[in-house]
Formats: structure tokens, C-alpha cells, sequence
């Protein structure tokens, strides 16, 4: 790449550098040659001047001619292409000093030729009927001139391509340095698998963002692999205790029968109870932690969800599972980016969760007012010190260890209610209770609605 972002200099800059060596050599020759035709012009020829250059060509001058004012001119041409130049290096006539003669007022520049070779630049003028003068200059002198300019110009051109081709060395160097760093960072990581890399921000130009963005990248792949491994252990954690329990189950119930020992039958059915209570357990985690997983990805969030069904959506469902446990609602309109299904789950372990800590015969209190959703429970409430470990993965409060659930529901709340962009918490509520708040950003009224309004 900074191989050719040198020659795309060096090419650019001599480029210019022709076209204004060019553009400059036509300007000087321009100005050559205007100042040539302007001593053509000087001093103008008159009728005492072509008198004399015509006593001059004859074979008996009367010689008290005064030669100074025709010096610089060269010969009389008629309409036949016969000359008068006796005393000159005479010009060879062309055809157009003949049609020159022959129209009366006109004139005409042009490139001549001297009898010896020379070469000059021409005016021819008509100054009688059949009658032209022309005044001729050599340019020899200015050709040389041009030739020397043009020369230099080359030079200065060349070294200009040269310098170019160093400075564009050295500026594709130095602002390809930042990408090479990138490359070398994208390398490594792609090697070592190390997402702790982190390249220097130099600036604010577009590398810099690059690079910055890079580092943002870098640093959410880092903690998402984090959280991921997180669970991973912790899950495992929480998986190793039913197994065990379950394990230890299993092998007493195969000793029982491979020893012919049966136990009791009222051993036996709390042993396969325990065991069914088990499996529940690990099925109850084991989609808890697939609802996990998939809370984040899948279905597209949409822009103009209302909030307001999801709410009564998940409070139909709680109450098929609430049984003695009453859920006052009262839903208020709002409409949010999010999705579905994942806002819906977070409403139903909120409602899950109050429920089960719900005396028989409680309320639990819903709200949706302006995109805040409160749930209230008449439950115990939880613990001063145990509130900052609500929305962790697997933490169960001291008053739900004997309780079924695997610690997932409000993990499940957090992530869901993150992704969308909201807040939620947990706290004790005036009076007795646990009081969780979701706010979610968004709008009283639908804008698919405001458009057909």
C-alpha cells in the first residue's frame, strides 16, 4: 500500500509539474514572439520608405538615399512573387506575401527562410496596389532561448518527480504508520486470541477513530467472553449440586436392587421423589440458562412496540400461576424500542417472583405510568444487605434458598431490560413489601398512529 500511494504522488506531482512547466515554456514563447512582431511594427512603413528601398534596388541609385529607416527592411515583393532586396540576406518569398500584395490594407505574419538558411519571422504588408514590404527579424536568438527554457524546465521537472517520490515515501510512511499498528494489533489478536490489545490513540483523524473504535470492539469482545466464561462456571457450580444429590440417589436405589436388599417401600418413594424433584430442578435451570442465552439475539427489536401489551400479555400469564395470590393491574399506554418476547419474560419474572413471595391471599400491585412499570409484593421484602446481589447470575436471597428456581429470573430481567436501552431495581417498599421498578425510555403514543392521525 505505500508503494503505491508513492507512485500515486509522484505521478500527481509530475503531472503538475509538466503541465505548468508546459503552460510556462508557451507563455515565455508567447511573450517572445509578441515582442518580435511589435519590432516589426516599429517604425512604420510609409510611402518615402518604399521609394527609396525601390531607388535602392535600381540599376542607377541617385545615392543621397538615407539608408537608417529601412535597415531592418528586407525586400519588396509584387503580385508576381518578384522581390527587391539588393544589400540583404533577402527572405524567399511564399505564396501568401502574393495574395498579401495583391489585397490592398492587409498584412500577414508567418516563419520565413533566408536565402542562407536563416530562419526569421516575417510581416508582409501591402502598401500599394501589387505592392507588399516585407520586415523580417531573425530568431535564432529566441529560438535559442526557448530551447535553453525548455531544458530547464525538464530539469526542474525531473527533480521535482524525484523530490515528490521522496516526500510522498515519507508521507506515506508516516500516515500509514497508525494503520500498520492496527494491522500488527489485528494480527496478534487473530494469533494469541488476546483481546486485551489495545492500540495508542494519536489524534483525531479518522485513524484515531479507527483505532478507537478498534479498541471498543476489542474491549466488548473481552467482557462478553468474560461474561461468558462467567457462566459458564458458574453454571457448572450450580449444575454440580443436583447432579451429585441426584447421582447419590440413583446408586443407592442400583445398590438396593443388585444387593436383593429392597429398601422400605416408604424409603423407596421418597428416594424417587427426591429424584423427580431433582430433574425438575436441573429442566428448571437448564431453561433458565437457554432464556439467558437467548434473551439478547435472535428476534429484531421494533420501534414501535407497545409496552402497554407486553404488560397485560405477561399479567394473563402470571395470573394462570398465581392461584391464591391476587395481581391488580392497571396499564397505562407506552410504546418502546425493544423485543417482544424478551420484555415479556422480564415482565413474568417480576410477576413470578412477587407472586411467590406473596402471602396467601395477597396482592400484588402493577403500574405502568409513563413508561415506569412498578410491581409490589405483600412478601417479607429482602434484606438491606442482600439488595445490591439481586440482578446476579445464580444469587438467591437467604429467604428463597428453600424455594424452587434456579436464581436466573431477575439475571434474565437485567439483561432483557438492558438490551432495551431501560433501568431496573429492586428495593424494600413503604409499609412491608418488595418493590422492583422498570423504566424503559419511549413515548405516550404511537407514531404509526400519530401519522394516520
Amino acid at each position: 500500500m505505500g508503494s503505491r500511494l508513492t507512485v500515486l504522488v509522484a505521478t500527481a506531482v509530475a503531472v503538475a509539474i509538466a503541465v505548468c512547466a508546459v503552460a510556462c515554456w508557451f507563455l515565455v514563447r508567447n511573450e517572445l514572439y509578441r515582442q518580435l512582431r511589435m519590432s516589426l511594427e516599429q517604425p512604420p512603413v510609409d510611402g518615402r520608405t518604399v521609394r527609396m528601398i525601390q531607388d535602392h534596388c535600381s540599376p542607377n541609385p541617385t545615392g543621397d538615399q538615407d539608408p537608417g529607416p529601412f535597415l531592418r527592411l528586407q525586400q519588396l515583393v509584387d503580385a508576381e512573387g518578384h522581390r527587391c532586396a539588393q544589400g540583404w540576406d533577402a527572405v524567399k518569398v511564399d505564396p501568401m506575401d502574393e495574395q498579401v500584395a495583391l489585397r490592398p490594407g492587409t498584412k500577414m505574419y508567418r516563419d520565413g527562410v533566408t536565402d542562407s538558411g536563416g530562419r526569421v519571422l516575417v510581416l508582409t504588408k501591402n502598401v500599394a496596389p501589387g505592392v507588399a514590404v516585407s520586415v523580417s527579424r531573425d530568431v535564432t536568438g529566441t529560438e535559442r532561448t526557448l530551447r535553453g527554457l525548455g531544458l530547464l524546465l525538464a530539469g526542474v521537472a525531473g527533480l521535482g518527480v524525484i523530490g515528490a517520490a521522496t516526500a510522498g515515501r515519507l508521507v506515506s510512511r508516516t500516515a500509514l504508520r497508525p494503520i500498520q499498528r492496527l494491522t500488527g494489533a489485528v494480527e496478534h489478536i487473530a494469533r494469541t486470541e488476546d483481546l486485551d490489545t489495545r492500540i495508542p490513540v494519536d489524534g483525531e483523524d479518522e485513524i484515531a477513530r479507527l483505532s478507537t473504535s478498534f479498541n471498543a470492539m476489542t474491549a466488548a469482545l473481552a467482557s462478553s467472553r468474560e461474561r461468558q466464561q462467567q457462566l459458564i462456571a458458574d453454571a457448572g457450580h450450580e449444575l454440580r449440586t443436583p447432579l451429585t444429590s441426584l447421582r447419590a440417589n440413583i446408586d443407592l436405589l442400583i445398590r438396593s436392587e443388585n444387593t436383593g436388599r429392597r429398601l422400605d417401600p416408604e424409603t423407596g418413594k421418597r428416594l424417587l421423589a427426591s429424584v423427580k424433584a431433582q430433574m425438575a430442578e436441573l429442566s428448571s435451570l437448564v431453561g433458565d440458562l437457554l432464556e439467558l442465552s437467548r434473551v439478547s439475539g435472535g428476534e429484531q427489536p421494533a420501534d414501535d412496540l407497545p409496552f402497554h401489551d407486553v404488560v397485560e400479555a405477561a399479567v394473563g400469564r402470571a395470573r394462570l400461576r398465581a392461584h391464591d395470590v391476587r395481581i391488580d393491574a392497571e396499564v397505562g399506554e407506552w410504546y418502546v424500542h425493544g423485543r417482544e418476547n424478551a420484555l415479556e419474560r422480564a415482565v413474568v419474572n417480576l410477576l413470578d417472583n412477587a407472586v411467590k413471595f406473596s402471602p396467601p391471599g395477597g396482592t400484588v400491585t402493577v403500574r405502568l405510568d409513563r413508561g415506569v412499570l412498578t410491581v409490589r409484593d405483600q412478601g417479607p421484602g429482602i434484606p438491606e444487605d442482600e439488595l445490591p446481589h439481586v440482578f446476579e447470575r445464580f444469587w438467591r436471597s437467604s429467604t428463597a434458598r428453600s424455594m424452587p428456581g434456579s436464581g436466573l429470573g431477575l439475571a434474565i430481567v437485567a439483561q432483557a431490560v438492558r438490551d432495551a436501552g431501560g433501568e431496573v431495581g429492586l428495593g424494600n417498599a413503604p409499609g412491608g413489601g418488595a418493590l422492583a421498578r422498570l423504566g424503559l425510555p419511549g413515548r405516550a403514543h404511537s407514531q404509526t398512529g400519530l401519522m394516520n392521525a
